[in-house]
């Protein structure tokens, strides 16, 4: 009688994950080498080492995260090639994974853009510790609260003006808006003017040639039974007054906003067609803010004055508190009798599902306004900013 040994001691992925991941030794970088070592010796553990990556990921959507959440940390939090590794893992995942609503769609297809043009494949050692890298950060992130999720909802409903044709998929939208905000992020980040008004302008030109304007009207599309939520990101420098400025643009369109500091992200709760308009008018007061602060810097470079991070806090901030009174003003102004009941019942309706979603909430006050000539000039910018009126609600 012949018999067939089979190895019992732990495999090479187990040996590493032990040493990088869950050892808690003192030396993180030494035992991140260690790791990363056994994994290259190794060939044969790289298709074990690409399964628990994506048990790791599926294990996230577990704990209430979604695809554009876990970029956005991994992002600020690690490099390009973590960035580019995780959207790897989330797609192979993405077939055995259960049936999502159309916003979940909307994210996995802006992972086309990062795994586009691949660069060459580093040396194995350096390509296991980048791996290791990623993983102890997804299993470090803790549980958020769960969104609800829509399989069946359809996208904004196209206003036809005679053509009967439909407008452009969820996916370009989303992708349409990650370009935008890549390009705000860089003309911040430059400390060339020149180069910064560039970028502006460039994201001026996909917000128009996109139609984001005219896509705010079409979200007249009945809402569904229930409000639902979506993470927009509120992305550094100066996230306070971009928080605060997504929440005046959530109020005014009768959703709620909760900002998530440590993970640069507001939680909108609101019907679909309002959280549609949210997203989009959010996005263009950046790229109008953006651009009207880059050529007020210029302005005061003029006048002989050096660019300053408190002439840019307190720029934004008024910029947020002005645009929240117009909006507020806005609004108000469209309500008639019809309107007060469909209002007030979506009011109350939204307020239970964010007191669910959050029920311990706190204040947060703006700090470093200091600027005087900084909130002047973002006060005037507010009162220049297009702001296209909320499209009137269905009828009942």
């Amino acid at each position: 009688m012949s018999s067939t040994e089979t190895p019992t001691g732990p495999s090479t992925v187990e040996r590493a994950f032990r040493t990088a991941l869950y050892s808690g030794a003192d030396s993180a970088d030494a035992s991140l080498d260690t790791g990363a070592s056994l994994l290259a010796a190794d060939p044969a553990a790289d298709a074990d080492l690409a399964r628990r990556g994506e048990e790791f990921v599926a294990a996230l959507w577990g704990r209430g995260w979604q695809p554009a959440d876990v970029v956005r940390v991994v992002r600020r939090e690690l490099d390009d090639t973590a960035v580019r590794l995780l959207a790897e893992l989330i797609r192979a995942q993405a077939p055995r994974d259960r049936v999502r609503g159309r916003r979940w769609r909307d994210q996995l297809a802006q992972l086309d853009e990062l795994l586009a043009d691949p660069p060459p494949r580093p040396d194995r050692f350096t390509h296991a510790t980048a791996v290791l890298e990623l993983y102890r950060l997804l299993l470090r992130l803790p549980a958020l609260e769960p969104l609800q999720d829509h399989p069946h909802a359809s996208g904004r409903a196209k206003a036809s003006g005679g053509s009967g044709a439909s407008g452009g998929s969820g996916g370009s939208g989303a992708r349409m808006l990650s370009r935008i905000r890549a390009l705000l992020a860089k003309a911040e980040a430059t400390g060339y003017p020149d180069e910064a008004e560039a970028l502006s302008a460039k994201a001026q030109e996909l917000m128009a040639k996109h139609s984001v304007d005219e896509a705010l009207l079409d979200a007249a599309a009945p809402a569904p039974d229930a409000p639902g939520a979506c993470r927009i990101g509120v992305e550094p420098p100066y996230e306070q007054a971009k928080a605060v400025l997504l929440d005046a643009v959530a109020s005014a369109n009768h959703c709620r906003a909760v900002w998530n500091e440590p993970f640069c992200f507001s939680t909108v709760v609101g019907f679909e067609a309002d959280l549609e308009v949210v997203e989009l008018l959010y996005t263009s007061l950046l790229v109008q803010a953006q651009s009207a602060m880059t050529r007020a810097e210029a302005a005061q470079r003029a006048g002989g004055r050096k660019r300053t991070k408190t002439f840019r806090q307190s720029f934004l901030a008024a910029y947020a508190h002005r645009v929240g009174t117009r909006l507020a003003e806005a609004a108000g102004s469209q309500v008639t009798d019809d309107l007060l009941p469909v209002l007030a019942s979506r009011e109350v309706a939204v307020t239970a599902a964010a007191d669910r979603l959050f029920p311990d909430t706190v204040s947060t006050r703006l700090r470093g306004v200091s600027d005087a000539a900084g909130w002047t000039e973002g006060a005037r910018a507010a009162d220049r900013a297009q702001m296209r009126s909320r499209p009137r609600l269905p009828s009942e």
